[in-house]
C-alpha cells in the first residue's frame, strides 16, 4: 500500500491555491470551483482541495510535509509574507517542526526527522 494524496477542505479555492502554491506544491488539476490538486516537489504524493460549504468542526485537519532543508525553506516561505505559528524547533520526539495553518485553518506542519521518522529509538521491532 501507498499513500495517494490527503485532500483537505476549503472554503475558496480561488485563494487557496496561490497560498499552497507559495509553500512550493505545483498545481496539476484546476477544476473551479470544486477541486485543485498539487504534486508534492519530491517523491510522488499529491496534495487536493476540495471545496465545501462549510468546514468541519474541532480540531480538524493536520498535515506533515516533510522538508530536507527546513530552516532554509522556512526563511524562504517568511520572507514570501507566510505567517507562522510556530518557527523551526527541536521537539522531544527527535523532529524538528514548523507550523502555519492554512486560510481555512488546517493545521500543517512542515519538519524535517531524518532517521527518526521511520526508525524512532522507541519503534516496535
Amino acid at each position: 500500500m501507498n499513500l495517494n494524496q490527503i485532500t483537505v477542505p476549503s472554503l475558496d479555492l480561488t485563494k487557496s491555491i496561490p497560498f499552497y502554491e507559495a509553500l512550493g506544491l505545483q498545481l496539476i488539476v484546476k477544476a473551479l470551483p470544486h477541486y485543485a490538486r498539487f504534486v508534492c516537489p519530491t517523491g510522488d504524493a499529491t496534495f487536493s482541495l476540495h471545496q465545501v460549504e462549510q468546514l468541519p468542526a474541532g480540531s480538524g485537519i493536520v498535515v506533515y510535509f516533510e522538508i530536507d532543508n527546513l530552516d532554509e525553506y522556512v526563511e524562504g516561505l517568511v520572507q514570501k509574507g507566510l505567517e507562522f505559528d510556530e518557527l523551526p524547533n527541536d521537539k522531544n520526539w527527535l523532529w524538528r517542526e514548523a507550523r502555519l495553518k492554512d486560510l481555512d485553518g488546517n493545521q500543517l506542519i512542515l519538519y524535517f526527522a531524518g532517521k527518526n521518522r521511520l526508525n524512532p529509538p522507541w519503534r516496535l521491532k
